[in-house]
């Protein structure tokens, strides 16, 4: 059976071939925020199922496809969707395209989320720049042996997410006269939405926001050498926080409507990491 070397890598190059695009910028658009990449220009659109080895997304809000284009003149390539543990999915398979942008020659991702809110500063529809995250999920797509090609054996998590982007979102933000916050993500297992304790609990430990993904392709990122953006809009505040249910139906029509805020910040920070990357 092939490594994940190997089959990331007939992955890669199979994108590669549907696109003269070689760009150095991955995008992961989670629940609700996938519309982004339906404005990226001569672009090739990649279902999942046609992707050697690749996880197909079965959650709601999540399109399943690849998207190869440009924004502006920035090529990217943009997951419209992403695959979760709850899915039924191992953490190494939900990895899997962070391994696969990293052979494509991707040298930065921005990680987006829905996730719930548990800072009391937060309002429905806030975008939160992550600081940290707290990994509750008890899963690491790094069990197992270490594949030497792809990273180092003991990957250091300290500066996960790069800091000069996170500077940069937050003034590129303020430029557009936008509030956005810095926070710390935890995620927990899921399907099931936390319990009001447990967002007790995850307050006292220091998280700010809360959701069932993200992690595992921060992790699979740090390892093979590339920098992290992860941007998470609080579609919802967690459980307990409001005297109202958690519906799946809130968070994709919260992320619908700040849709414009979330595309124009991502607009205005794209320029700031691909000059990153300019010869």
């Amino acid at each position: 059976m092939p490594d994940d070397f190997t089959r990331a890598e007939s992955a890669a190059q199979f994108l590669l071939s549907q696109t003269k695009l070689r760009p150095k910028i991955g995008l992961v658009l989670g629940s609700g925020l996938g519309a982004f990449a339906d404005q990226l220009t001569n672009a090739a659109r990649i279902p999942y199922s046609q992707i050697p080895a690749f996880p197909r997304s079965t959650a709601i809000g999540h399109a399943g496809q690849m998207v190869i284009g440009k924004a502006g003149d920035i090529p990217l390539a943009a997951m419209q969707g992403r695959v979760h543990l709850y899915e039924g999915y191992t953490a190494k398979e939900v990895a899997f395209p962070i391994r696969v942008f990293g052979r494509m020659g991707v040298r930065a991702v921005i990680l987006t989320n829905a996730a719930g809110g548990i800072n009391l500063e937060y309002e429905q529809g806030a975008l939160v720049v992550v600081s940290d995250h707290i990994n509750l999920q008890g899963h690491n797509p790094l069990l197992g042996p270490n594949d030497d090609r792809l990273g180092q054996r003991f990957p250091d998590m300290t500066k996960a997410y790069w800091r000069s982007y996170r500077e940069a979102t937050v003034e590129e933000a303020g430029k557009l006269g936008m509030t956005v916050y810095q926070g710390v993500y935890a995620a927990m297992l899921g399907p099931s939405y936390e319990t009001p304790a447990e967002i007790r609990y995850l307050r006292t430990i220091g998280a700010d926001l809360v959701g069932m993904s993200t992690i595992s392709e921060a992790v699979a990122a740090v390892h093979m050498g590339l920098k992290v953006l992860a941007i998470s809009c609080v579609t919802n505040m967690a459980a307990g926080i409001l005297d109202k249910p958690i519906d799946h139906r809130e968070v994709l029509e919260t992320g619908e409507r700040v849709r414009g805020q979330f595309e124009a910040l991502l607009k205005a920070v794209l320029p700031r990491i691909a000059a990153d990357f300019e010869v």
